[in-house]
């Protein structure tokens, strides 16, 4: 599993022209599923992306977590974060989960987080979306389950 967190000010999603999904302060996540991921993956990778201390507190040190400043996430699929460019210019993307398991996988994702985070806007799977962010700093920060779950 990977995942492309950027802390926002701000972040929408839209599909055929209308918004789908849209937070304030808090967290885009773009989120790839591969082959190997299952719902234990999708916990380990949840929980850490939730205690990640990327805010500022009081003294301007980054030292907050996402709960700790009532953040909110917006979660999009993207398969396409399996890219694998090594060969030619078209980047193949076998390594990215089957669609139907990588759904189910991203839906579990959603419904995992809501427990934790009381606002959880999302994508939808397989769409063509349009993603609109204003990231603050920037604060970006990739999370890679062959890094982070052992």
């Amino acid at each position: 599993m990977r995942l492309v967190i950027q802390r926002v000010t701000q972040a929408s999603v839209t599909v055929s022209g209308s918004v789908v999904g849209a937070i304030n302060k808090g967290y885009l996540v773009l989120v790839g599923i591969g082959q190997n991921d299952t719902e234990a993956i999708v916990e380990k990778m949840a929980d850490k992306m939730m205690r990640l201390r990327i805010f500022s507190d009081e003294n301007d040190k980054i030292n907050l977590s996402l709960q700790d400043v009532g953040g909110q996430l917006l979660l999009v699929s993207q398969f396409t974060l399996y890219a694998d460019c090594r060969k030619g210019n078209r980047p193949s993307f076998i390594a990215a989960g089957a669609p139907k398991t990588a759904e189910a996988l991203y839906e579990y994702m959603i419904a995992y987080c809501k427990q934790t985070v009381p606002v959880v806007e999302h994508g939808v799977f397989g769409a063509d979306m349009q993603v609109s962010l204003c990231n603050d700093g920037p604060f970006t920060i990739v999370l890679d389950s062959d890094e982070i779950v052992k």
